[in-house]
């Protein structure tokens, strides 16, 4: 494999691995060694090493002193401490869209995921329809314009994204229980609805947690 522009040598590591993190490919507490990296993705090591960093920030692996990089525990702490996190910062950004959209034009960028998500979740698409969850939030911070709550939220979500993996593997399902919240989502932002938005962002934050501990806990059995 080998990587190239636009994107830096590191990023583009860390985005690879990152994946292979997030579909599970690469299990919890597994130890990432520098070497087999270079010479699987033909780069340099400290290349590696930057990656490994930009991972660490990102919340999918850790480095412990003199034991190098190893994958990410997802407890069951870890993972009700990221959703208490997140939904706030999803409120936010849900806050700042409905106060700032002034034309049918400003939402419909979000009419356009909602129907690829639809399109992911009749097909199927796991992998599609995380990434299109995300295109949510990034659709929204143009109305935030709020450059340390997308950095924020851009370094959580591939903790979170790993989440959904691995609540989605197990019950497909939830890709429609996540559109309906997003159908109810996207009403209280037109109506201009602060608590409504609240109130539906709290609830699917709260189901989605106790998903991902249910399928934690099943993997444990």
């Amino acid at each position: 494999m080998t990587f190239k522009a636009p994107d830096s040598l590191a990023e583009q590591i860390a985005q690879h691995l990152a994946d292979r993190i997030i579909r599970g490919e690469l299990k919890a507490r597994e130890r990432i060694q520098e070497q087999k990296v270079t010479q699987a993705l033909n780069v340099s090591r400290g290349s590696v090493r930057e990656a490994l960093l930009i991972l660490e920030r990102r919340h999918l692996v850790v480095i412990p002193p003199r034991r190098g990089a190893q994958v990410a525990e997802l407890t069951p702490h870890n993972v009700r401490s990221l959703y208490a996190l997140v939904i706030e910062l999803y409120i936010l950004l849900a806050r700042a869209v409905a106060d700032g959209w002034r034309t049918e034009a400003d939402l419909a960028p979000f009419l356009v995921v909602q129907q690829r998500l639809l399109h992911s979740q009749q097909q199927g698409d796991i992998h599609g329809f995380v990434e299109h969850s995300f295109a949510v939030m990034r659709t929204a911070f143009p109305f935030a314009n709020n450059p340390y709550l997308r950095e924020t939220v851009e370094n959580l979500q591939p903790a979170i994204s790993r989440t959904y993996y691995l609540a989605l593997e197990q019950r497909k399902g939830e890709m429609a229980q996540f559109l309906e919240m997003f159908n109810q989502l996207l009403l209280a932002v037109m109506a201009r609805d602060h608590e409504r938005a609240r109130q539906v962002l709290l609830a699917y934050g709260e189901h989605n947690c106790q998903l991902v501990l249910a399928a934690l806990a099943e993997g444990q059995g």
